[in-house]
């Protein structure tokens, strides 16, 4: 008796997702609760585990977007493969390809089932590719073709045959350089920023102001008590913890800024859930973390390190990237002098960090050389207005520059 393995509920804004990839083959033996595929959503990847042990059947491929209740494959009544590698039921024969300095292998064996075969997986990227999988040697168990290989094999172009030059015959001008084109479906979670940023820029009456912070006194803070930091807390001391706190100290003052706009009631959220953009393998997620208003510098430095891991290893649930109210991104990281942000929706604000660049700045009516950062606000002006988002940002910028400020919350 067969069990259709179907895609569950994930999330009540959920109505689709992608298979990823398939961790297990067609044919293959499965446990009970063993993860047998990726399913990717518009706000995060997470597996799906077989709901009995037997043999998976596979009916869905990867790429194709799957509705909520839709079946992915069926597990079929079988045995697990015997000690020593032989299956409990005959196996497929085949003739196995040799050549004179090795001998015949048994065609009843895995090994010779298996060599040149390609995971489904593999199978659709040669045959995206045109390459046909006898001409690929697999490097997986048993001789398998596994995904990379298919990804790392190139199409051999035909040997023209050979044929005398002659005036007749009309010449091409040579093009210098590689010219190829690929083309590779967008996934859910690509679809989904792509349209979310494009809702947020038609949606908002969006706006940006600008400001400029000294970075200085946090550097000569963090130079003189990183060590003992660490040391005490086993974890570093970034920028990243200052600029949070210092943003819920001023969304403190400047409520309109943690606000957001439902229907015809503005929401005010008397917390601070602080997301932070982070750039994922598969696109910018956003992890919130949580009453960050409460949290000590160390709290917050740790609580980033955990999101950040998660967003790299793509084991962020759904959970841990909504219900932020204010978001933190830092282009800075990638060298971004200066930019406008776009608002994470449904929240009113962002604000964009950017790269230290030494510049010359006058203080106390001379010039000197200090690492200056640009910071941008860009906000949503039916909720917030010009005093506010301007009054949030000096607020911020006077916190950054005078760090003793954070610390005894004056």
């Amino acid at each position: 008796m067969s069990l259709e393995i179907k895609v569950p509920a994930v999330g009540e804004s959920i109505t689709e997702v992608t298979l990823a990839e398939w961790l297990k083959q067609d044919g293959d033996y499965v446990e009970m609760d063993e993860n047998i595929a990726e399913l990717e959503s518009d706000k995060a990847t997470f597996e799906l585990p077989a709901e009995k042990a037997g043999i998976l059947k596979i009916i869905a491929q990867e790429g194709d977007t799957l509705e909520i209740g839709a079946v992915v494959c069926t597990i079929e009544e079988g045995d697990a493969p015997a000690a020593g590698g032989q299956m409990t039921e005959e196996a497929p024969t085949g003739k196995t390809e040799t050549n004179d300095s090795e001998p015949v292998k048994d065609t009843e064996s895995p090994d010779s089932y298996a060599a040149g075969t390609a995971s489904p997986a593999a199978a659709k990227i040669l045959r995206e590719k045109g390459i046909d999988a006898s001409t690929i040697k697999g490097t997986g168990k048993d001789g398998r073709i596994t995904k990379e290989d298919a990804e790392k094999a190139q199409s051999k172009p035909a040997t023209p045959a050979s044929k005398p030059a002659t005036a007749a015959t009309p010449g091409v001008a040579p093009v210098a350089g590689s010219r190829n084109e690929r083309r590779e479906k967008m996934t859910s979670l690509r679809k989904t920023i792509a349209k979310r940023l494009v809702s947020v820029k038609n949606d908002t009456a969006m706006l940006t102001t600008f400001n400029e912070v000294n970075m200085q006194p946090i550097m000569d803070l963090r130079s003189k008590y990183k060590e003992t930091f660490k040391e005490k807390h086993g974890v570093g001391l970034g920028f990243m913890s200052f600029f949070t706190k210092a943003v819920t100290t001023a969304l403190k003052e400047w409520p309109a800024v943690n606000a957001r706009l439902e229907e015809n009631e503005l929401v005010y959220s008397d917390f601070c859930d602080i997301s932070i953009a982070v750039s994922a393998p598969k696109g910018l997620v956003v992890p919130v973390i949580r009453n960050a208003e409460s949290m000590s510098l160390h709290q917050i430095e740790k609580e980033i390190i955990v999101l950040a891991t998660k967003a790299r290893d793509n084991k962020l649930t759904i959970d841990e990237m909504t219900g932020g109210t204010f978001t933190i991104t830092n282009g800075g990281v990638f060298g971004s002098m200066m930019s406008t942000p776009i608002i994470n929706a449904p929240q009113s604000a962002i604000l964009g960090m950017h790269n230290i660049i030494q510049r010359p700045v006058a203080e106390n009516g001379q010039v000197v050389i200090r690492p200056m950062m640009y910071i941008a606000l860009s906000y949503d002006h039916r909720i917030i207005d010009g005093r506010e988002s301007v009054s949030f940002l000096v607020r911020l910028k006077q916190l950054l520059e005078d760090p003793a400020r954070l610390l005894l919350e004056v």
